[in-house]
């Protein structure tokens, strides 16, 4: 994860500096821009003091959450490498002090495809575990995901593809992490082998 958090700053600022393309997003066409990161973040860190909280009593939220979110940075720089796109027609950019010191000064737009503020909430979402906890993030995916809308943040195919890949990248990583592989099996496979 260190590796991944050293290479952010180079690398958009590699992508901002590339030509991409323009989007002819039909749904972003029908939604005048809006400045709303002061309660995008809101939510967002919200939903990440609730992940941390609940991680204290059950570490295995944490854990999961962590390994996942490094495949999630790696799919990101692999996608957003190989799907140069030019910011949406009417994008606010976002301010965060608190992604700043990952991100740089600089305002990044062109980290488009897929949209990591949905995918840190869809994350959070298929760590945690008590019911009323996944319902509260899933509205919280919702509304995040129709706020970077509104506000011009990504186009609306980098904010559907978030869950898919993210769900996808859950659920390898919690099969390596929790597969049950009982030492008689293991010693079975070994003698069948010879």
């Amino acid at each position: 994860m260190l590796a991944v958090v050293f290479i952010l700053p180079f690398f958009f600022n590699h992508i901002e500096k590339r030509h991409g393309v323009s989007l002819n997003d039909w749904v972003l066409s029908q939604i005048p821009p809006h400045n709303e990161s002061i309660l995008i973040f809101a939510i967002i860190w919200s939903m990440i003091l609730l992940a941390v909280i609940r991680a204290i009593y059950d570490p295995s939220i944490y854990i999961t959450y962590c390994w996942t979110l490094i495949f999630v940075c790696i799919a990101r720089l692999i996608t957003i490498s190989l799907v140069p796109l030019d910011p949406p027609v009417g994008l606010i950019p976002l301010t965060d002090p608190l992604t700043s010191v990952f991100y740089g000064r600089e305002v990044i737009t062109k980290d488009l495809f897929f949209s990591g503020h949905t995918a840190t909430l869809v994350l959070i979402f298929l760590c945690l575990k008590r019911k009323t906890d996944r319902v509260i993030a899933l509205l919280a995916v919702i509304a995040v995901a129709f706020l970077l809308l509104v506000q011009h943040i990504h186009y609306t195919i980098d904010i559907l593809a978030a869950p898919v890949i993210v769900y996808v990248l859950y659920r390898i990583t919690t099969y390596f992490l929790y597969k049950k592989v009982s030492p008689e099996k293991i010693l079975a496979k070994v003698y069948a082998e010879k």
